[in-house]
């Protein structure tokens, strides 16, 4: 009888063990620049699936996720990115450090969003879009009439009334002047941003934030994207978001798996994961564009006419050039910028 009972006994523990051992069978170092408050959702949605992979959040803004990245080269701490601009990780790919593989089903994808070599070293998630956030209430106190273009902001009303991104730390303000380079020319669009610098009354070092602060009435106009200005409108923000008549910047939200991970088979799991049907429903909660074709519905308070404005935008030409082009902004415009 005792013996019975010490095989029952044993068989529970191990029981218990095994399933342990399954709940806790790998943790992922997941670096991204996904809006933190997106966080817990893209874990949990993830985890319906895969329940056996904890993710292991380390977030902050696209510029700062990227130095961080090109810091630990020689000692990556990350397993995989999931949500980084496409622009970065092509840079970090030439910097040899992405993992060539191709997720499962990656052949579903817009071929625009996906990397064109063959295993892949990234996978697009959604667009994010540049936009003006414009607060109805506190423009009209000033007096300040709604913009249309790019160009409108460089007018002398609107001094000291418009904050935006800085983009060695923001990758919203790096496809701002970016796109900007590219539909000015290289001359047109570094005289364009010296005017429009004369109207900035400070550069934020989030991508978000220009336009939460003009939400919250703090500044009249905030450079921004869609995504912040829609989802801050559906909370009852007073704002209008602009999309200038010369067309708007993006970028890609994207996935790769860095080299020398040491959870490799979790890490293509994940990757597997993010560019499948589900995740890009998931992804269409709050971005009006998507990777995965004939997903994407229309988003509360999103610019209808937003897909159409978006620039050809050449990543490559931006990725290679990325250094060069924040060095140059750093040197003229810095000394407005937020305190680190």
């Amino acid at each position: 009888m005792k013996s019975q009972i010490l095989k029952s006994i044993l068989g529970s523990v191990a029981g218990i063990l095994a399933l342990s051992s399954v709940a806790a069978a790998a943790e992922l170092t997941v670096y991204t620049a996904v809006e933190a408050e997106d966080l817990k959702k893209y874990a949990a949605k993830f985890n319906e699936d895969h329940p056996d992979i904890k993710i292991n959040w380390v977030r902050d803004s696209t510029g700062i996720i990227t130095a961080k990245l090109l810091a630990e080269k020689n000692n990556p701490k990350a397993d995989i990115v999931w949500g980084l601009a496409a622009t970065s990780l092509m840079l970090l790919g030439e910097e040899g450090m992405l993992e060539a593989y191709s997720p499962k089903g990656v052949e579903k994808l817009d071929p625009k969003f996906r990397d064109s070599a063959n295993p892949t070293k990234w996978t697009g998630m959604d667009a994010w879009v540049a936009s003006v956030c414009y607060n109805t209430v506190e423009a009209g106190k000033a007096g300040l009439p709604i913009p249309t273009s790019w160009k409108d902001l460089t007018k002398p009303v609107y001094k000291n009334q418009i904050i935006m991104p800085n983009p060695n730390s923001s990758g919203t303000g790096f496809l701002d002047v970016s796109s900007w380079l590219q539909l000015f020319g290289e001359e047109g669009g570094w005289k364009y941003m010296d005017s429009l610098h004369e109207n900035i009354a400070r550069y934020t070092h989030s991508g978000s934030k220009p336009c939460k602060l003009a939400a919250a009435g703090e500044i009249p106009i905030g450079i921004s994207f869609a995504f912040r200005g829609a989802k801050s409108k559906a909370k009852g923000a007073p704002l209008e978001i602009v999309v200038p008549t010369e067309g708007v910047g993006w970028d890609m939200e994207a996935t790769a798996i860095l080299k020398g991970s040491k959870n490799m088979e979790a890490a293509r799991t994940l990757a597997d994961w993010s560019v499948s049907k589900k995740a890009n429903e998931m992804y269409n909660e709050g971005y009006a564009v998507v990777a995965y074709p004939g997903v994407a519905k229309p988003v509360e308070h999103f610019p209808p006419q937003i897909a159409t404005a978006m620039i050809k935008n050449d990543f490559a030409w931006a990725a290679k050039n990325r250094k060069n082009i924040l060095a140059e902004w750093q040197k003229r415009y810095d000394s407005k910028s937020d305190p680190k």
